[in-house]
């Protein structure tokens, strides 16, 4: 296939199916990635009672993910635009891959926790390319702007597959038919890829940066180890108050050493256009929500309501719904509103629905009570995704689209992590504190102790063997324990999304600069080309 450069590259017309091909293609990534994760909120409580997984286990599952992916982000889209992003489209997507049938036939948590690693760093070679090939084959800005709005809105149509899928394979066979999903998927992205999509590298970029790459993830990595064993191990106990502190130099480090840099991984300067960060903080702030509240939901309708995976995929379509006919929307209401007013409002009904399930959750709560809250949650979802990530794309110069996708997916994986970590830590935290006043004063042995402790499901399953009025007292506090905890949580980050509102109500500008004779196939990516540090 042709090799094409950012000044090689000549815009196509509309009638050029190809185009929209290779758009269809590169969803694929998001709808792959999407998919894993929604199909894998519905299976941790399978977890825990195949693998006896814990709550902090739990989110190491779902966090391991994040952190390679978060973490090899930046490399992958600096490799992307040194070499060719289809390439790296490919080749993240055979790592992808090879990391789901390892996750299929992991026989413990541990080995299942480092299989999704690696799935993390091929997603984290892929995604990246895949926006900057958005980018790079659609030039003009509003046909850019409905391709990023099909994109954002594939990451709604994989959140409605994958809890029914999810539900539908635990239904038939083991809980590695999740992860074995994913292979048809990467087959058709594979061929598709290597047919439709045009190569495309960036013949400017520099070095690549190793030690910025290193410092990146080990200050991630450490972070969010310490906020996920936080309840575990003990808030102010010395492994993680040294660990947490280890983090704050670890990417301060980063950020030093991104400055001083002559070929940092990451051009500090693209955070002075407000466009660029004031968006990329919003998709890190909205992601905490959305994410915190599908790993929370999932548990309560599971272990809570006693639903079957399937029946709680289904009732999880509220938010997956809103979210692919919001995102449909997203670029009408940012033409007519503003990027400023559509980012802030599905900021908003995030935060709303947030506060709406928080308050309703309690003991006796049923589905109908927080169905409301579902659906906000998923249609301000879908409204600020694609125009807050349109607006960080079309904010940085066409070469470096693949350093600026691997930031905007930064946002969005760091966001989700934070919001796995955060929302579930405050829930535990309360939980265990609640559950320990329980168990004061029981002659309770140790390891029967610590699984009630370690999540809801634990409690449930002792409660269960211990049967009778014992039995039947455990599992009402333990539910108790659980609700309470869900609510305050869920009210954390309510409180995370409205201050996401008014960051963005105080600085990001409403419509994208231009510049006065800039031609229309470089849109606004020109406009304001970052030169030299912050």
């Amino acid at each position: 296939m042709t090799q094409l450069t950012r000044s090689a590259v000549t815009p196509v017309g509309p009638q050029d199916w190809r185009r929209w091909a290779a758009l269809v293609v590169v969803c694929l990534a998001a709808l792959i990635v999407n998919v894993d994760n929604t199909i894998l909120n519905v299976a941790l409580p399978t977890l825990v009672r195949d693998l006896d997984a814990s709550s902090s286990e739990l989110q190491w599952i779902v966090d391991s993910y994040a952190i390679a992916f978060a973490g090899l982000l930046f490399v992958g889209g600096s490799l992307a635009d040194r070499f060719g992003r289809q390439r790296f489209f490919l080749i993240g997507l055979s790592v992808f891959a090879l990391g789901s049938v390892g996750a299929a036939f992991s026989g413990s948590v541990h080995v299942l926790i480092a299989c999704r690693a690696v799935m993390g760093a091929g997603a984290a070679l892929t995604i990246p390319a895949s926006l900057s090939i958005i980018n790079d084959v659609f030039r003009d800005p509003e046909e850019r702007a409905r391709a990023i709005g099909a994109w954002a809105g594939t990451i709604g149509l994989g959140i409605a597959i994958g809890p029914i899928a999810g539900g539908l394979l635990l239904s038939r066979f083991w809980w590695g038919s999740i992860f074995l999903v994913n292979i048809p998927i990467v087959l058709i992205g594979l061929v598709g890829a290597a047919a439709l999509v045009p190569d495309s590298k960036n013949p400017d970029v520099q070095r690549p940066d190793p030690v910025g790459a290193l410092l990146s993830i080990v200050g991630l990595g450490l972070l969010l180890w310490a906020i996920i064993e936080g309840p575990t191990q003990g808030w102010t106990s010395g492994i993680v108050a040294g660990t947490g502190s280890a983090s704050l130099v670890a990417l301060g480090g980063f950020v030093a050493w991104e400055w001083r840099c002559g070929h940092p991984m990451l051009k500090l300067a693209f955070f002075r256009d407000r466009r660029f960060s004031v968006a990329l903080a919003a998709e890190c702030l909205a992601v905490f929500g959305l994410m915190g509240a599908l790993f929370l939901s999932t548990q309560f309708l599971q272990f809570d309501l006693g639903l079957s995976p399937l029946a709680a995929g289904i009732r999880i379509l509220p938010i997956a719904g809103m979210v692919i006919v919001s995102a449909a929307l997203s670029p009408v209401l940012a033409r007519l509103i503003g990027t400023k007013c559509t980012v802030a409002a599905g900021l908003g009904l995030i935060a709303a629905g947030l506060w709406q399930v928080a308050a309703a959750s309690r003991l006796q709560t049923t589905y109908g009570d927080i169905v409301v809250g579902l659906v906000l949650i998923g249609f301000g979802a879908g409204l600020m995704l694609p125009t807050a990530t349109n607006s960080v794309i079309g904010s940085v110069p066409r070469g470096d689209s693949g350093i600026g996708s691997a930031t905007n997916t930064v946002a969005l994986q760091v966001g989700g992590a934070l919001g796995v970590a955060v929302v579930g830590s405050v829930m535990l935290t309360r939980y265990q504190g609640h559950m320990r006043a329980v168990l004061s004063g029981r002659h309770v042995p140790a390891s029967v102790a610590q699984t009630i402790l370690g999540s809801l499901g634990g409690a449930l399953a002792v409660a269960a063997r211990v049967g009778g009025t014992t039995g039947s007292l455990l599992a009402r506090e333990a539910r108790t324990a659980f609700m309470s905890g869900n609510g305050i949580a869920l009210a954390v980050a309510a409180i995370v999304s409205v201050a996401g509102v008014v960051l963005v109500l105080a600085a990001l500008p409403s419509q994208p600069r231009r510049v006065p004779g800039a031609r229309a196939d470089q849109g606004e990516d020109t406009a304001q080309r970052p030169r030299g540090r912050l």
